[in-house]
């Protein structure tokens, strides 16, 4: 049975001291340098090897072409699947993907904006051109 004296001091010693919780998101801390957030894609350096979309576990990245020949791509990623384990990251050896330590607020309200297109505007525009007018074939390859 605890006692009464040591149950009233535990109250009082909470009572006085400050709480062990942080007022996020009023008040953010830094975030670690080697935390896993958002996928960041330089299209420039992408040769479309296509092996992070092959080594990803959770099915989240698509390499989309556009022109092969001219090396330009557009990489479809897909947030709700990411499970932030980096290796696609670790599988690319263009050096084209990385791990933001930035980016890591992700939640939203709508399932739309979970889904991202990166690469050059004009390449992205090409593809979601393509899609709304129903010719993804011609787009994917992988």
């Amino acid at each position: 049975m605890v006692e009464l004296g040591s149950l009233l001091g535990n109250a009082l010693k909470s009572l006085f001291s400050k709480p062990a919780t942080q007022q996020y998101p009023a008040v953010k801390t830094a975030t670690p340098i080697s935390l896993r957030g958002a996928l960041v894609y330089d299209a420039d350096k992408c040769t479309g090897c296509n092996m992070c979309a092959k080594d990803c576990p959770a099915d989240a990245i698509e390499i989309l072409v556009v022109d092969r020949k001219e090396k330009k791509f557009v990489m479809r990623y897909h947030y709700d699947r990411c499970v932030f384990c980096a290796q696609c990251v670790s599988s690319c050896k263009f050096d084209c993907l990385q791990m933001s330590n930035e980016e890591w607020e992700l939640a939203a309200v709508e399932k739309e904006p979970f889904t991202v297109y990166y690469g050059k505007e004009e390449n992205v525009k090409f593809i979601l051109d393509q899609a709304a007018s129903g010719n993804t074939e011609a787009s994917l390859e992988g």
